[in-house]
């Protein structure tokens, strides 16, 4: 069973945080929110995540320091970051924003279906990764059977090329096991 995104929301006021859930509702993503910076790092350690919904202008640790944090880390680094900020009076705040690694940068009020829109994107993203990393698993699996048949093989053909009667015998079971697998 596939796991379902999540999107970690970060804002120091939960009236904030409840109107970024209510925007999310009804999209294939559980929200997890978070009333600061410290608390998102904590939250990373243990999930992980399709996007942050990050506040920018936040008391103690700021969203920019927050992303400077996630981006440092091996673990969450590609995790996209999309700030939400109240701050319009600084298209300095943006450029901050986009070096601290984010990938948007929307100001309040915001349209709420574009941020829904581009949330969408990237639980998508998430979700063909997470596809994709489960289909690679299964193609080494098999390949590592198919290996492990192989050298059945081989091993059964250099035993009838030597061809005593008890390494016929031995060459006739590696071969069945090659053929319907080892035998309980």
């Amino acid at each position: 069973m596939t796991q379902m995104a999540k999107a970690l929301l970060v804002d120091d006021r939960r009236e904030n945080l409840m109107a970024l859930e209510a925007i999310l509702q009804g999209l294939p993503v559980q929200s997890v929110a978070v009333e600061s910076g410290e608390a998102a790092l904590k939250q990373l350690l243990v999930d992980d995540f399709a996007v942050i919904l990050l506040d920018a202008q936040m008391p103690d640790m700021d969203g920019f320091e927050t992303a400077g944090h996630i981006k440092r880390r091996e673990r969450t680094r590609h995790v996209p970051i999309i700030f939400l900020t109240a701050a319009d009076r600084d298209a300095q705040l943006a450029l901050r924003g986009y070096a601290a690694g984010a990938v948007d940068y929307l100001t309040k009020p915001f349209d709420p279906w574009v941020l829904r829109a581009k949330v969408s994107v990237f639980v998508e993203l998430w979700v063909k990764s997470r596809q994709l990393a489960a289909q690679s698993d299964l193609v080494r699996e098999r390949e590592a059977q198919w290996r492990t048949l192989t050298e059945a093989v081989d091993e059964a053909t250099a035993l009838l090329r030597a061809a005593t009667p008890d390494s016929r015998t031995r060459a006739v079971e590696l071969l069945e096991q090659a053929r319907w697998g080892p035998t309980p």
